[in-house]
């Protein structure tokens, strides 16, 4: 668990200058579907999108202001190999895990959790009614990291980093770095950004550096935003191009916008999943089943 450190907007004054700045591949836009117990959601990015957007394997977003969309929750259910990362805009969420972890997820707020050999958990919401929204992204780990030991960890809202810029744009760091601003959590061999970028009613712009081997995307949540000339509407993800020599990604906003900005390192290993368990080769997979049927995730005592 974290401890509450607030992190109040630091000032930008001098944003990122791109000497080529990536543009729109395509955009995609979700499905809606549902998962746990009948919670209704939107699935972004989706399974044939893993490798062209590796390490990450999936985003859902959700949102809704009919408790019967989300109240079901999602009770226990298996994780093998990979990250999954949750973040509250709005509600209140209760996670518990077969590894001991339990913690409360309110607004703002973030839930990195590392299945890694395995681990049994459950999310399920602590409001009767009012507002639930936000998004889970799944990221991938490394063939070496993929039986390490489960890990966890709250993110009070107060304790994610934040700048601000002088063009218009107020950017929560949850992952990585923006304009000398270190996230809330690092990972050094996938690499991952993950920055949730919000413009006000007059709009503005944002730069925001890339390696250019990095695969990227932008979702958009609220408004519409403009990259290279091409716009990307609310519920949209726009996939950038792995351009050579690109150094970043410019996004300009007309008026109030939010979107989630999200690149990392691809592993360029294979993948195979079944449901929840994300790893190598069939054989892996079939292990991971054998071992959640046999009882052998993580437990409290181990």
């Amino acid at each position: 668990m974290s401890t509450a450190e607030t992190h109040p907007a630091q000032p930008v004054t001098a944003q990122t200058a791109l000497k080529k700045p990536r543009s729109i591949e395509r955009l995609v836009t979700g499905m809606g579907t549902s998962d746990g117990a009948g919670v209704k959601l939107t699935r972004v990015l989706t399974q044939p999108l893993q490798r062209r957007l590796d390490p990450f394997l999936m985003l859902d977003a959700f949102g809704t202001d009919n408790p019967q969309d989300y109240i079901g929750g999602f009770p226990d259910h298996p994780h093998r190999g990979f990250e999954t990362v949750t973040y509250m805009i709005a509600g209140r969420m209760r996670h518990r895990d077969s590894a001991g972890h339990e913690g409360l997820l309110e607004n703002g707020g973030v839930q990195w959790m590392t299945a890694g050999r395995g681990v049994i958990h459950s999310e399920l919401p602590e409001q009767q009614d009012g507002r639930m929204e936000g998004f889970q992204l799944w990221l991938n780990l490394p063939a070496r990291d993929k039986m390490c030991a489960p890990w966890y960890r709250d993110i009070n809202s107060e304790a994610i980093p934040e700048l601000r810029t002088d063009s218009g744009a107020t950017v929560r760091v949850i992952a990585g770095a923006s304009h000398g601003v270190s996230g809330a959590v690092q990972r050094e061999t996938t690499q991952p950004l993950y920055l949730d970028v919000h413009f006000t009613e007059t709009g503005g712009s944002f730069a925001q550096a890339l390696p250019s081997g990095h695969n990227a995307f932008i979702y958009v949540y609220r408004g519409a935003i403009d990259i290279g000339g091409g716009n990307v509407a609310a519920g949209q993800m726009a996939i950038l191009k792995n351009e050579r020599d690109s150094d970043g990604v410019l996004l300009r906003a007309a008026s109030s916008a939010r979107l989630l900005v999200i690149a990392g390192n691809p592993l360029n290993e294979p993948i195979a999943q079944y449901g929840p368990f994300v790893m190598n080769t069939n054989e892996q997979i079939f292990q991971a089943v054998a071992d959640f049927n046999g009882g052998r995730f993580a437990t409290a005592d181990d």
